[in-house]
């Protein structure tokens, strides 16, 4: 598989191969579906926290008397009736995590890259360097690649000044090849790869398992 690949203006400088086992994988829709649902399920805190009408502050003690006062009776001002009562069935801490094997991991980033790179939506560059850490000079270089409001940057080295440039784009990610998923690539408008991360993409992986 051959690609074009661009300098930081846009304009063509050469061509390069693409590994098919990365950017030419039939696309599953289930599996790309598993996976992320995994992945946006694993960033759930699952902190929330209600107290029930046995944990909230307040005596035992029946408020009035059953009976000849006029008023609804009542057992406990604890009771979710009351205001600073217990709540009914709130949340409670728990753990949402959903664990998924590497190999469907490893399988579903490649599916999502061929995915993208099927909708012309990945890029390849000779290199990616900033003299100086500016936001402006950043935003330059992406609306050169046409790189939409949410693009990711794929690089061996993410340099300081990268990311301090970067800080100002809230849709702008940098990722190393080995904490690429499968995601914040198919979340993100265009995919930019310095061409000597494309064949660490998925054995960077491997490599520290």
């Amino acid at each position: 598989m051959e690609t074009t690949v661009l300098n930081l203006q846009g304009s063509q400088v050469g061509k390069c191969n693409l590994p098919e086992n990365v950017f030419k994988k039939e696309v599953s829709k289930h599996l790309l579906h598993e996976v992320v649902v995994a992945y946006l399920s694993n960033k759930r805190q699952g902190s929330a926290n209600t107290k029930t009408r046995s944990e909230v502050s307040g005596g035992g003690k029946k408020p009035w008397r059953q009976k000849g006062t006029g008023r609804a009776r009542h057992g406990s001002i604890r009771s979710p009736l009351w205001k600073g009562g217990g709540v009914v069935f709130g949340p409670k801490p728990r753990d949402f995590s959903i664990n998924v094997p590497k190999k469907k991991k490893r399988l579903a980033l490649a599916q999502a890259l061929s995915a993208q790179f099927a909708s012309g939506n990945i890029v390849v560059i000779d290199k990616f360097e900033l003299d100086e850490s500016k936001t402006k000079k950043l935003n330059t270089i992406l609306l050169a690649l046409k790189a939409g409001k949410k693009p990711m940057l794929v690089t061996l080295e993410r340099g300081e000044k990268i990311c301090i440039a970067g800080r100002n784009l809230s849709g702008f990610k940098c990722f190393l090849p080995k904490d690429l998923n499968a995601y914040d690539v198919l979340n993100s408008t265009k995919v930019i790869i310095t061409q000597d991360a494309v064949d660490k993409i998925l054995t960077a992986g491997k490599e520290q398992e």
